[in-house]
């Protein structure tokens, strides 16, 4: 059976030292300091170390193939988002991946669909960019959970999704700039409490704020499960129907009506959320994901759906329908 894999991350090999160039800013490079693995420096600051399989392409396939697995939807690590960056300096980042995944996905058209990245600091250069992406044969974009603490039902972010419609470019909403980051470090926090937060805020912005309800062909797919979005989802519900005057102040249109209009990927690390998944939205609403190839994500492609007695349809649905479905591309494509 086919399989997409529709969250996973990569970064080029070799990367300018922007914060040279530009004269300023924390941004990353990489240090190269031993075979197969490198690190990640946040200016002078270690970041994270990285193994070759962030960056060595037929790498990934061969990791892949393991598990039965074909093609790998990939975009940049959300670190490289640098959306606190001038606009201008953050559009030239932006070009550099984005160049780099669409000459990945001309290289492997059988193995990989990208996702670009936008300078969302700056919707004019976003569209800019995001037309761009098109042109280049991109699938779509990944954008953070809120832009430098703005969250994504602001207006001047509403031009962004309106073009992603009118493009039919897909749109992966993941966590980042995580709220409470620097008041809990410890017991890593911020990745297991935050970044699922972060995607409940998103989600929960878009929905608040009018944004499906304005653009009902938007094409959004949430990560890690949408976070704590389901798993709140009864508290979030009941908020909008006791306290109307708070919540439905600018959309008075039911939460629970969304659940089908978006999409979520099934990196949940348990079954039984799964299958609490699954009832909220269906299967044709879940894709497989895995985040890789960090070690947080479900680097066992789809072992545990395997493992879960699903009928043939459901799995079908989770392993390529409802990717392809957000995508919009057919599945002759890999055929």
């Amino acid at each position: 059976m086919l399989k997409i894999d529709s969250h996973t991350h990569i970064i080029p090999k070799k990367l300018p030292n922007w914060s040279e160039k530009f004269g300023y800013g924390d941004f990353i490079y990489l240090q190269h300091h031993r075979k197969g693995f490198a690190k990640m420096m946040r200016g002078n600051q270690f970041f994270r170390e990285i193994k070759e399989n962030s960056w060595n392409a037929e790498l990934r396939i061969r990791e892949y193939e393991k598990f039965n697995t074909q093609v790998q939807v990939v975009c940049t690590i959300p670190v490289m988002f640098s959306y606190w960056a001038r606009p201008l300096d953050c559009l030239e980042l932006s070009k550099f991946l984005n160049d780099h995944i669409a000459d990945l996905v001309a290289k492997y058209p059988r193995h990989y669909l990208g996702l670009g990245t936008l300078p969302m600091q700056d919707s004019e250069l976003a569209i800019q960019e995001l037309e761009r992406c098109r042109e280049i044969g991109l699938q779509g974009v990944q954008i953070g959970s809120n832009i430098n603490d703005l969250n994504l039902n602001e207006e001047r972010f509403f031009p962004v999704f309106e073009a992603c419609e009118r493009l039919g470019m897909a749109v992966l909403v993941h966590p980042w700039n995580m709220m409470g980051e620097k008041q809990m470090q410890r017991y890593w926090l911020p990745w297991l409490v935050s970044m699922p937060a972060e995607t409940s805020r998103a989600i929960c912005s878009m929905i608040f704020g009018g944004i499906f309800e304005r653009l009902p062909g938007l094409r959004v797919n949430f990560a890690h499960a949408g976070g704590s979005f389901l798993p709140t989802l009864g508290r979030i519900q009941h908020g909008f129907d006791c306290r109307p005057d708070l919540v439905a102040i600018d959309n008075n249109v039911s939460p629970k009506t969304y659940l089908k209009k978006f999409w979520v990927d099934s990196i949940t690390h348990d079954p039984l959320m799964l299958e609490y998944v699954l009832k909220l939205v269906g299967s044709k609403h879940i894709t497989l994901g895995t985040d890789y190839p960090f070690p947080l994500g479900d680097l066992e492609v789809g072992k545990f759906i395997e493992e879960m007695n699903l009928d043939a349809g459901t799995v079908s649905d989770i392993f390529h329908g409802a990717a392809l479905a957000w995508l919009n591309i057919p599945k002759e494509r890999f055929a």
